[in-house]
């Protein structure tokens, strides 16, 4: 039986980050479904690996405006109790900590990460970033860290940017996955530029080319951790 990773998107842009990248690479079937759309997600059965739920434009608490994001919070509890290896990006991560009962919202002070900026990891977090790096960014929402959950990374503006709990289950804040000519695509019309801590286009433009193979050895050996094992 082929093994399958589970997709929750939020957009219809193309399908080439790389999740994707590692799950063809391992040689499994990556199964998007797009809640927004009205798929259906299902029920964790034997095929399922795990499961990855992408950022997007939507509230973490808007489900009484988007219903379809029951259907997510449904299909994440039901990851959370088979215990499966999952992954919450950006909105993925704030949807994460909502469900386990933290507040996710945009904070007091305003601020903007859209481009590339340094992450730190918490004292004894080590293990899961060695050294800072630059990684992508496209927010102005965070979240607070679920009960149970174990702080591992901040950048200067936002203090959350990654957690986990137990072994099997993380959100980042920030977007590992997304390379470099997919975030140009991301440049077209984004609001953030001229919001505090929004860096401009000219600077995304010269920290972009330099910071991308580092964040894509980070993160190609940070999936081979969490789904690799489950392989």
């Amino acid at each position: 039986m082929s093994k399958r990773v589970l997709l929750v998107r939020h957009g219809d842009g193309p399908e080439d980050d790389r999740v994707v990248q590692w799950v063809c690479n391992n040689g499994l079937i990556a199964d998007t479904r797009r809640p927004f759309q009205g798929d259906m997600l299902g029920n964790v059965t034997d095929d399922v690996l795990g499961t990855v739920i992408y950022g997007g434009m939507y509230n973490a608490y808007d489900t009484e405006k988007h219903p379809f994001l029951n259907e997510e919070y449904r299909w994440i509890g039901a990851a959370l109790e088979a215990g499966i290896p999952v992954l919450g990006i950006c909105q993925g991560a704030q949807m994460i900590a909502w469900h386990l009962g933290a507040w996710a919202g945009a904070p007091e002070h305003g601020s903007h990460e859209f481009g590339f900026y340094p992450v730190t990891a918490i004292e004894g977090a080590e293990w899961f970033l060695p050294k800072p790096l630059h990684f992508t960014q496209a927010h102005f929402h965070t979240f607070d860290l679920p009960e149970g959950a174990e702080h591992l990374a901040r950048s200067a503006l936002f203090e959350n940017q990654a957690f986990r709990i137990g072994q099997r289950v993380y959100g980042l804040q920030f977007h590992a996955e997304c390379g470099y000519d997919a975030f140009r695509r991301w440049q077209k019309g984004n609001t953030s530029y001229g919001q505090p801590g929004a860096q401009t286009q000219e600077e995304q433009d010269t920290l972009g080319p330099q910071i991308d193979a580092a964040q894509h050895a980070w993160f190609m050996a940070f999936m081979d951790r969490l789904f690799g094992a489950a392989v």
